[in-house]
């Protein structure tokens, strides 16, 4: 070793021990000082190696021989006549004859630019998905995968894979110490080469890390990170995309099918998952018929639990590699939007699952967590808690947000746990949280977290939807963030759903006694953006399908699922309906198994699925049921105090004068016959929808056409009188 004494012994010496930050600085072409004069030198450590040589990439004949330094593989070599560094070859060869060959990673320079560096430091890289991970570039004419992963407190990173043998000694990663990002660039991978990190900590144990900024995943339960080409996919949907931008969605109708991909259909023949491509065919052609204007994908962000239903994620920016690649991914999208169809994802910055491979203690150190234990660990889900005070973990997140609108042309995330970021005690004990720093539990840094996420997204995305499955009173949810709300475009109005799922279960016998939980929610129902969620919380762990939420028998709990359909179509806000609600499952959701479509080969099942098709068709078609969702000018009570029939009626109004409905709900099996409903405007009145027609299963107590008649009612000067069906829903539109 003496003889190489001009050799930084301590990079040596600290790359031998695994712990190199710097190995570009001894790695590679340098030129040093050697008797006097200058000479350019190579430096290549190859453990395993008896030979070693490397050639100009051009030619490679001309081979200069390297000088093995030590036994743990470094060797070392001058290159005469040659003053300039050169891309090159590296061949090698084993003890038992077995030859390969590379283009050197330790060729090549800083990687990272000088204002990457800055906004970093800023917290405000928002297209550092672009940057961090695993990225095909070329570099001087050499194609090869740049990586780069934020882990400020690591000795050392290296990217280990197939290609190198799952050595960590090949492929040790340069540290930016200002920023804490390790990087390095290797030339020659291919699409799909599995991959991870090899990490020693600073307490020397060595930990192995799937990429935060991976694309893609190995199918569970591998657990490995992918290179995969992000390039080439060629979409169809610009009109679409174009289109969007200029939507204001809370004034225009929206009506959700949340499905869960795994579970949706399977193959018949051996119950494999339907691909994104499969699902796309299948999916769109019924979402279209059926007349939704959104579908909303449970879970399909990357997850190593089926049972989690995706809400577990470890693969922030990866489609779940269940159902097909990143491209199959693309082409689902697209065929929505070709079709006119949305496409909004769940999306889970609340909390992250444990697993060794993912991101907790991701450098030996509390990274994405807190710090604190308290802080960290979630009580109720097992899962850790993200540190929103880190601008790193926070550029992670919205990153990720960002990362979907850009290469998936997605139209909106669902944001997962609202709830759960904003309070500090929330499903803790008293004395089991830590207060902000007023004392209170509201956690400010995740508040400001939200703020700047909606900020940034809507910013640099306009005509998406960001969504808040928000349970609390939590006041400006989605109000601007610049007048004091977090920015949200819509909120789930999970206290109308809480409220009219107790009243529909309660027989109608004592729906009575319950009135208010139907109208209560018009007191506050123009407060917030909202969607109005049946979703798939609520038809699992023993809550019951929909349609056994119903009393009575089957005629009755067909009419009461009607009844409660109408009137959450007529309710101000978007609609969501999880697959299955549609024709009425019976059994529970399960992720291991397709829904029961053969259900509708009985005519119940059919007559329920035409009902909802119709509703969503009526919901689209009628502008007074969406154009002014907002506000109390869409809305006017006709009768909302007749507890003792347990009956409703209102109006919906659109922006045009007279463009009216009037919805008339009875919620007991009661016939109320000749029942006066006051109107705003005199005329002929036409039933354009009865839940109790004949079609939908109903026991055809219809009405038709309606003339007004002089008289007094509901404080109006004129009404109609409707014949009520039994646990019915009737829609009336003026004749203009």
């Amino acid at each position: 070793m003496e003889k190489f004494n001009f050799l930084n012994q301590d990079l040596v010496s600290s790359l031998m021990k695994g712990e190199c930050r710097a190995p570009h600085s001894l790695l590679g072409l340098h030129t040093y000082t050697i008797k006097g004069k200058e000479q350019l030198t190579a430096c290549i450590h190859m453990p395993g190696a008896v030979d070693v040589a490397i050639a100009p990439l051009e030619d490679k004949q001309k081979r200069y021989k390297l000088e093995q330094v030590n036994e743990e593989g470094l060797f070392f070599g001058m290159i005469p006549r040659r003053k300039n560094h050169f891309k090159y070859w590296v061949f090698c060869e084993d003890a038992s004859g077995n030859r390969w060959e590379y283009v050197d990673a330790y060729y090549f320079g800083d990687l990272l630019t000088a204002k990457d560096i800055q906004l970093l430091q800023e917290g405000t890289h928002y297209e550092l998905y672009k940057k961090f991970g695993a990225h095909f570039t070329t570099l001087e004419g050499i194609e090869g995968v740049l990586f780069a992963v934020w882990a400020p407190e690591a000795k050392r990173i290296s990217v280990v894979g197939d290609f190198n043998l799952w050595d960590g000694r090949r492929h040790t990663m340069r540290f930016i110490p200002e920023v804490g990002v390790w990087e390095i660039f290797i030339p020659g991978l291919k699409s799909l080469d599995c991959y991870k990190y090899e990490i020693k900590t600073a307490y020397d144990t060595v930990i192995y890390k799937a990429d935060p900024y991976a694309t893609m995943s190995e199918l569970r339960p591998n657990t490995a990170s992918c290179v995969c080409q992000e390039e080439g996919y060629k979409w169809h949907d610009k009109r679409w995309v174009d289109r969007r931008k200029k939507k204001a969605w809370h004034k225009e109708a929206m009506s959700i099918y949340e499905i869960h991909m795994g579970s949706w259909k399977r193959h018949i023949e051996d119950g494999r998952f339907y691909t994104y491509r499969e699902l796309a065919d299948d999916l769109v052609e019924y979402v279209k018929d059926m007349g939704y204007t959104h579908v909303e994908l449970m879970g399909v962000m990357e997850h190593p639990f089926d049972g989690s239903w995706g809400y577990q994620v470890t693969g922030y920016f990866a489609p779940t590699s269940r159902f097909g690649t990143p491209e199959d991914f693309k082409y689902f999208v697209d065929v929505m939007h070709r079709n006119q169809v949305g496409v909004l994802l769940d999306w889970v910055p609340a909390h992250f699952p444990k697993d060794a491979f993912g991101l907790e203690k991701f450098d030996g150190s509390a990274l994405y967590e807190h710090y604190s234990p308290i802080q960290a660990n979630h009580p109720q889900w097992g899962t850790l808690i993200f540190n929103y005070g880190r601008k790193e973990v926070c550029l992670f997140l919205i990153n990720s947000a960002l990362s979907w609108f850009d290469r998936y042309h997605i139209d909106g995330l669902r944001v997962d746990a609202v709830a759960s970021m904003l309070y500090l005690d929330f499903g803790r004990e008293p004395g089991q949280y830590i207060p902000n720093q007023y004392g209170g539990r509201e956690n400010l840094e995740a508040v400001d977290f939200l703020k700047k996420l909606n900020t940034v997204v809507y910013e640099k995305h306009p005509g998406i939807v960001m969504i808040a499955e928000e349970s609390t009173d939590w006041v400006g949810v989605t109000q601007p963030v610049d007048q004091g709300g977090l920015g949200f475009g819509f909120k789930w109005n999970m206290g109308w759903m809480n409220d009219y799922l107790k009243y529909i279960e309660t027989d109608p016998l004592f729906r009575k006694y319950e009135h208010n939980k139907i109208t209560f929610s018009l007191m506050y129902a123009f407060n917030e953006n909202f969607i109005l969620p049946f979703s798939h919380d609520e038809v699992v762990h023993g809550k019951s399908p929909m349609i056994y939420k119903m009393k009575g028998d089957e005629w009755r709990q067909f009419a009461n699922l009607r009844a409660c359909y109408g009137y959450m179509f007529m309710h101000p806000g978007k609609k969501l309906l999880f697959m299955g609600n549609e024709f009425a499952q019976t059994n529970e959701w399960s992720e291991d198994k397709e829904l029961n479509w053969s259900l509708l080969q009985y005519e119940p099942h059919r007559q329920i699925q035409q009902y909802v098709k119709d509703l969503n068709h009526l919901y689209q078609d009628e502008k007074c049921l969406w154009q002014l969702d907002d506000t109390y000018d869409g809305f006017e009570w006709i009768d909302c105090d007749n507890k003792d029939l347990s009956l409703v009626a209102f109006i919906r109004k659109g922006k045009k004068k007279g463009d009216e409905l009037v919805a008339v709900i009875n919620f007991t099996p009661a016939v109320y016959d000749g029942y006066h409903i006051g109107v705003n405007h005199p005329g002929t009145y036409e039933e354009i929808l009865s839940s109790d027609d004949v079609k939908y299963g109903g026991s055809g107590r219809v009405n038709g056409c309606l003339k007004t008649q002089e008289g007094r009612c509901h404080e109006k000067d004129q009404y109609i009188s409707v014949n009520i069906p039994p646990l019915g829903m009737s829609v009336f539109k003026l004749d203009k």
